[in-house]
């Protein structure tokens, strides 16, 4: 813990360094997320969430992963000004992460500051169009702004990727028309 704090105190001297591209989390993201659709139950599914995660949050070098990690600790303490320096370090290390990105989103999420995530969790989606918790954050988000119609086709969008998702009671389900 106390490499991390270092770490993010001494952040400008990491960001000169090159955060490393990850080609194989990409491949191993849609591993898993083509697994969904052909999940039997919610014991599988969940499985394959919890899989997910993990592949989204290895990031790239140790470096990445302390910010990321340093980050995540802070958040689920309740500091968020720290979790945010930290996720911004990581951003700024590592702007190629997606989960950077959409870490800093749920922060700003959290804090109900939603028009600050949408491009943090825009970002993470561009850099990882599969990335089902950016999207599902996003049609979240995009509900708490009131921005419904938009909300529904991320929403339709996660599920045809994750028929499991619990963001599924979200859905409005147009009358007369069938999922």
């Amino acid at each position: 813990m106390m490499k991390r704090l270092l770490l993010l105190t001494l952040w400008p001297a990491a960001a000169l360094a090159e955060c490393p591209p990850d080609p194989a989390q990409e491949q191993a993201l849609s591993a898993v997320v083509s697994r969904f659709a052909k999940a039997p139950d919610r014991n599988v599914a969940l499985d394959l969430h919890n899989r997910m995660w993990r592949v989204l949050t290895d990031a790239p070098d140790q470096t990445a992963q302390d910010y990321l990690d340093a980050g995540m600790e802070r958040s689920r303490m309740g500091d968020l000004p720290a979790a945010i320096k930290a996720f911004d370090a990581l951003t700024d290390y590592c702007p190629n992460y997606a989960e950077g990105y959409n870490q800093r989103a749920i922060i700003r999420f959290v804090q109900e500051d939603y028009e600050a995530a949408l491009p943090d969790i825009d970002r993470a989606l561009a850099l990882t169009p599969q990335h089902l918790g950016a999207m599902t954050g996003k049609a979240m988000t995009l509900i708490a702004l009131g921005r419904d119609a938009e909300a529904q086709v991320i929403l339709k969008q996660a599920l045809a990727l994750n028929p499991w998702l619990p963001e599924r009671a979200l859905l409005k389900e147009p009358q007369g028309e069938e999922l």
